[in-house]
C-alpha cells in the first residue's frame, strides 16, 4: 500500500473533541506556525545581568533627538530608565519632607559591633518598612565604609518616627555613631503591592458598623497592584502610578544623557509654571499628533484635594505639558464619558485614542475646533479583562475580555478562538490585572501573558497569529512584553517572585531558554486509518522534518506515534502491546524509521529538548496497510 501523507490543518484547537478535530493539532507549547506549518518559536537571552527591584510589569521605550535609545521601567517599587544593558534609578522622591540635611542629620549613624543592621535616628523622618532611602554625604561609621553607607538601601525596621534601621552587606567592626555633618537623607515614594490581594479586614466599612465593632466589612476591599503608564512628550518622560500622582522626567539639553539620568523624576505639578495639575491619574498618555496630555479618570477641575472622577478625561494645553487650567486663551479642556463606572484603559491607535471602560469602547479624537476633542462611543456589552490586555497592531486592537477575545477594526467584533474554553476556564481572575498584551510583528502575532487558575502570577501565554488567522499557546513566565522598532527584538520582563526582582531579556534570539534546553512540542489529535472501520498496520515513517537554525552539532527530535482504537481508550506503554506509544529519535540525516502499531486511530507528536536545536515540521508519511476490523 502506498504511503499516507500526514497533513494537518494549521492552528491547534481545544475547543472541540478528539474526533471532531481530527487532521487537526490539539496540544502544543513553545511551537508557532510559519506558512501552515509548525515549528519551534525562537530563544530568549538575559538582556544585562543586571536586575530591577520590584515585579517590572511596564516598559515604554522611545529615541530623543540626541539619539538615546531609552527604555522606561516601572516596578512595584521603582521606576528605571535602561540604556546600554544599564538600569539608572529615576523613582520620584517623596512630595513630604522628601530630603533631611543637617542639623538634623548630623552625625546620625549608629553601629553595633559584628552587626550589619545600621540604625538611623533623625528626627521628622517618618520612614515607611518596605519603602528605600538614599543616603549622600556620610563618612565611615564603625568600620563600614562610606561607600556602603552612600547608596540606596531598603527599610527594614521602623522604631519610631525618628529612627529607623537598614542591613548592608558587610558586618560592623566596633559600636559607634557618627557619618558626619554633611550627610542628605532622601526618602523614595512608597513602594506598592507586588499583586493585587483582597481582604475582608478591620477598617473595610464603616467604622462601628452593623456587623459589630473592629469585625469589618463583609464586601472585599482590593489593594491593586502597582501599574505605572509612560508616555513621552518630546525627548522628556511623562509617568504616572495607576489611580496616582503624574510625574515628569526631562532629558535635558547635554549631549550626554549621564547627567539626566543621575536625577529623578518630580511631579508634574511642581514643574516651573504648573498649574492645575490633577493629583492623580487613573492613566495619562501624550496625543502625539496634537501634542496635548491626557489624564484619563482623575481629579475634576479646581476639584478638592482626594477628589477623583473615574469616568472624567482632562488634558493639558497644547504643547505644554504643565498648565491644565481651561482657558479662552489656551487648548486645555474637559470631557466625561456617559456610560460605565471607571475608565479601564486608554491606548492611541492611527486616527483616534480608544477608551476602555468595564462595558463600552469609545473614541476620542483631536477635532482642532474649540472643543478640542469629541468622544463617541462606538461598543457596549463588551468587556476588557484588564489594563494592559490591548495592543494594537496593523491598526486593528485587539483585547481579551472577561470570557472572549475581541477586535477593533472600525467596529467591535468577537474574535472566533479555537482555545477559547482552555483560556478562559483555567484564568486567575483575582490575577486579572497582570494580564499583559503585545505584538511579535515578525510573527504576525499577538501574545496575551496569564495567570494560570493555580497560579498567582503569569506563567501561560496565548498567541493569535493575525495574518494566518490561527491560535497557539503554550507556558511561560513573563510580566510586561513590548515589541518596538526601536529594538531589534521583543523584550520582557521575568520576575523572581521569591527574590522580588526583575530581569530584562531579549526574545527571538537563538534556541534556548537563555542558557538551558527549551521543551517545544506540538501533537495532533486521533485521526483515522482507512476511515476508522478497520485496523490498520504501520511499519515504518518518512519523517519530514528540518533543523534550518539548529547551532547543535546533531540536532534531533523525537517523534512519538500514540496508536489507540478508540477515543475512550489510554495510550499503552506495554513494549509488547502494538497499541504501544512508540518513540523514535529523528536527526537531519534520518531517511526513515521503522515501527510496529496496529490500531483504527493514531495521534502524532514531535518534541525537541536539547540544547541549540530548531526544527520545523513538513508533511510525514507512514507507511499503511490494512489488518482486519477486529
Amino acid at each position: 500500500m502506498p504511503f499516507q501523507k500526514l497533513q494537518f490543518k494549521p492552528g491547534v484547537n481545544r475547543d472541540q473533541t478528539n474526533y471532531t478535530n481530527e487532521g487537526g493539532w490539539n496540544e502544543c507549547d513553545k511551537i508557532r506556525f510559519r506558512s501552515g506549518f509548525p515549528e519551534k518559536i525562537g530563544g530568549w537571552i538575559k538582556a544585562t545581568s543586571e536586575y530591577m527591584l520590584g515585579f517590572c510589569r511596564q516598559m515604554f521605550g522611545w529615541i530623543t533627538s540626541y539619539n538615546d535609545n531609552f527604555l522606561a521601567c516601572g516596578t512595584s517599587k521603582k521606576a528605571y530608565i535602561e540604556v546600554g544593558g544599564y538600569f539608572y534609578d529615576i523613582t520620584p522622591l517623596r512630595s513630604t519632607t522628601p530630603v533631611l540635611t543637617s542639623p538634623t542629620t548630623n552625625n546620625c549613624i549608629t553601629t553595633i559591633n559584628g552587626s550589619n543592621v545600621v540604625t538611623i535616628v533623625a528626627a521628622g523622618s517618618s520612614a515607611v518598612e518596605g519603602n528605600y532611602i538614599d543616603i549622600a554625604g556620610a563618612t565611615a561609621v564603625g568600620g563600614i565604609t562610606a561607600a556602603t553607607l552612600n547608596a540606596t538601601h531598603e527599610v527594614d525596621t521602623v522604631i519610631n518616627v525618628n529612627a529607623f534601621t537598614f542591613v548592608v552587606g558587610t558586618n560592623a567592626t566596633s559600636t559607634a555613631t557618627g557619618g558626619g555633618t554633611g550627610i542628605n537623607l532622601s526618602f523614595e515614594i512608597d513602594i506598592g503591592n507586588g499583586d493585587t490581594t483582597q481582604g475582608y479586614g478591620w477598617g473595610t466599612s464603616t467604622w462601628n458598623d452593623n456587623f459589630g465593632w473592629g469585625l469589618g466589612s463583609p464586601v472585599p476591599v482590593f489593594l491593586i497592584q502597582r501599574d505605572w503608564w509612560f508616555d513621552q512628550f518630546d525627548n522628556n518622560l511623562v509617568m504616572n502610578i495607576r489611580n496616582g500622582a503624574i510625574y515628569y522626567w526631562e532629558r535635558g539639553t547635554n549631549q550626554d544623557p549621564s547627567t539626566a539620568l543621575g536625577t529623578r523624576a518630580i511631579l508634574l505639578k511642581d514643574v516651573g509654571g504648573a498649574v492645575d495639575v490633577p493629583d492623580a491619574a487613573m492613566q495619562t498618555l501624550v496625543s502625539q499628533n496634537d501634542k496635548h496630555l491626557l489624564a484619563f479618570g482623575c481629579q475634576p477641575y479646581n476639584g478638592a484635594a482626594g477628589e477623583f472622577d473615574p469616568l472624567l478625561i482632562r488634558w493639558a494645553t497644547q504643547d505644554d505639558p504643565a498648565i491644565w487650567e481651561p482657558l479662552p486663551t489656551n487648548s486645555a479642556g474637559f470631557i466625561r464619558v456617559s456610560r460605565g463606572s471607571l475608565i479601564v484603559r486608554a491606548i492611541p491607535t492611527k486616527q483616534e485614542i480608544l477608551v476602555f471602560t468595564e462595558a463600552t469602547l469609545n473614541s476620542l479624537q483631536f477635532t482642532g475646533t474649540t472643543d478640542v476633542f469629541a468622544l463617541q462611543e462606538i461598543g457596549d456589552n463588551l468587556s476588557i479583562i484588564g489594563p494592559r490586555a490591548v495592543t494594537v497592531v496593523n491598526n486593528m486592537t485587539f483585547w481579551m475580555g472577561r470570557d472572549k477575545f475581541y477586535v477593533y477594526t472600525g467596529r467591535v467584533e468577537t474574535l472566533p478562538c479555537t482555545l477559547r474554553n482552555h483560556v478562559f476556564q483555567n484564568i486567575n481572575y483575582d490575577q486579572a490585572d497582570q494580564i499583559v498584551s503585545g505584538t511579535n510583528e515578525g510573527w504576525n502575532e499577538v501574545w496575551w501573558m496569564y495567570p494560570t487558575a493555580d497560579s498567582n502570577y503569569n506563567n501561560a501565554y496565548v498567541i493569535y497569529n493575525h495574518l494566518e488567522r490561527i491560535w497557539y499557546y503554550g507556558t511561560i513566565e513573563r510580566i510586561a512584553w513590548l515589541d518596538s522598532p526601536l529594538r531589534d527584538v521583543p523584550q520582557a520582563s521575568y520576575a523572581d517572585n521569591t527574590l522580588e526582582r526583575s530581569y530584562l531579556y531579549n526574545h527571538e534570539m537563538g534556541t534556548n531558554d537563555d542558557a538551558l534546553p527549551m521543551t517545544a512540542y506540538i501533537q495532533s489529535s486521533d485521526f483515522d486509518l482507512m476511515d476508522g472501520d478497520q485496523l490498520v498496520l504501520t511499519r515504518r515513517m518518512i519523517p519530514d522534518v528540518n533543523f534550518d537554525g539548529s547551532t547543535a552539532t546533531s540536532p534531533e527530535a523525537n517523534f512519538i506515534i500514540r496508536p489507540r482504537n478508540f477515543p475512550g481508550s489510554s495510550y499503552q506503554t506495554n513494549a509488547s502491546n502494538t497499541q504501544r506509544v512508540i518513540q523514535t529519535t529523528v536527526n537531519q540525516f534520518t531517511e526513515q524509521v521503522f515501527m510496529r502499531a496496529r490500531a483504527r486511530q493514531l495521534a502524532l507528536k514531535i518534541e525537541s529538548t536539547g540544547l541549540n536545536t530548531q526544527w520545523q515540521l513538513g508533511s510525514p508519511r507512514l507507511d499503511l496497510r490494512p489488518d482486519g476490523k477486529r
